[in-house]
């Protein structure tokens, strides 16, 4: 939220989120979405004088809300991460070709696309025939707090429908989905303002309203990492390498693809983003669990394992998967030498992956990093052995401060982040 210079100044607020397990993943009663932001929102108002003047939310991409006539949602939200639709994903490539999916939309085909989620439901659940209209999260809860419909760009990206080059919906992936006429709303780019904020949220009523994006996105405006050539590296659990671009050519687009990179529409006006991550965040805590180190022991092992030396023998493979292996145990190995033959591991995929980059859109510019494990004295000495100079970013919640200077925007307060 952006509230007025002086007056709403920074404050946070969070509201705990708790997805349904189900067998392939998870799922969720669309409403939950709106408590839980409704909740965060009232934290962050709470006590704050003066008027709210734009409030603005980003949202995980590929999740969505099917809606009815009435505007009702039909069915459950799937997460984003749900591997439900494997044979689906197969049929696209299968039914569209795999290098022209990949040069039309910027992406590859799995289960987790928005295409491949909606044909899933056409084949398996009655009750998604009565639906007319499909929004991702951050949509819709614009939507139901007074907003207008609109698909923005950057989640627009990411759903499998969107023809990159003409920014418009392509009809081929929605006929083969099953999707229903005017399924999707007009794209819009992100901070188009899209009215204000109803009864639902009274203590931001009349705030001007937009959707800011992809999350990812989103924290690359908050951190400052949206000119061409920027690379945000987001370093939760899952690590998120998100690059600024000019639009690329076609050509280049399926050359992305094929190096395991997505391309989409940024969350900043006219400029495109390259998206690839791992999770070598999941890993170093399953490494931590392993050595019974606990949040406050960190410190000291960070510091530790920058008097070790590198290398010794001592790998640690499979930092993206679940088959995690620590290769070359000798004697005398110390806790202090796990840690860093995981981080060099951690380190090495890092400059992998922005080596994939730089041969689709030429050098970086710089690398701007935020997130918990880039808090680490050790973790940041050896990335930056591997990969060259960081920019270390201090705000802790990039996305949301992101999503702020871009409601800014869509009020009139805040120019072009990028």
């Amino acid at each position: 939220m952006q509230g007025r210079p002086g007056h709403a100044g920074r404050r946070a607020g969070r509201a705990p989120l708790a997805w349904d397990p189900v067998p392939t993943g998870a799922e969720l009663a669309p409403e939950r979405f709106l408590d839980c932001a409704l909740a965060a929102a009232g934290a962050a108002l709470d006590g704050v004088e003066g008027r709210v003047a734009g409030l603005g939310v980003a949202s995980m991409a590929e999740t969505g809300v099917l809606l009815d006539r009435r505007g009702a949602p039909v069915i459950p939200a799937i997460a984003w991460h749900d591997i439900r639709g494997g044979e689906q994903a197969e049929r696209l490539i299968a039914d569209l070709g795999r290098e022209r999916y990949a040069t039309r939309t910027g992406l590859s085909s799995e289960p987790m696309r928005t295409v491949v989620k909606l044909r899933w439901l056409r084949d398996h659940v009655e009750e998604t025939a009565r639906g007319v209209r499909w929004l991702s999260v951050g949509e819709w809860i614009v939507h139901r707090l007074g907003g207008q419909q609109c698909a923005e760009l950057s989640l627009a990206s990411r759903t499998g429908f969107l023809d990159l080059a003409t920014r418009s919906w392509w009809d081929e992936p929605l006929a083969w989905a099953g999707a229903p006429a005017g399924l999707l709303p007009e794209p819009a780019e992100a901070g188009t303002p899209l009215g204000t904020v109803g009864d639902a949220l009274a203590a931001a009523r009349g705030a001007v309203l937009a959707v800011c994006g992809h999350d990812h996105l989103s924290a690359a405006v908050g951190a400052g990492a949206v000119a061409d050539g920027d690379v945000l590296d987001s370093w939760g659990t899952a690590e998120a390498f998100v690059r600024a671009a000019a639009p690329l050519e076609p050509d280049r687009v399926l050359a992305a693809v094929q190096n395991g990179i997505d391309v989409g529409w940024h969350a900043v006006p006219g400029r495109q983003n390259l998206l690839c991550g791992n999770r070598s965040g999941a890993a170093l805590g399953h490494i931590l669990d392993l050595l019974g180190v606990d949040a406050e022991g960190r410190d000291a092992l960070e510091h530790a394992a920058l008097e070790t030396t590198p290398g010794a023998g001592l790998t640690v493979q499979g930092m993206d998967d679940d088959g995690l292996e620590l290769v070359g145990i000798g004697a005398g190995v110390s806790p202090a030498r796990v840690w860093r033959a995981a981080l060099e591991s951690a380190a090495r995929a890092a400059d992998e992956i922005l080596e994939r980059m730089a041969r689709v859109a030429g050098p970086h510019r710089r690398v701007v990093m935020t997130g918990g494990w880039s808090e680490g004295v050790a973790a940041r000495a050896i990335r930056e052995a591997h990969v060259g100079p960081l920019e270390r970013v201090e705000a802790r919640w990039a996305g949301a401060r992101g999503a702020a200077l871009i409601a800014g925007r869509a009020a009139g307060l805040v120019g072009d982040a990028g």
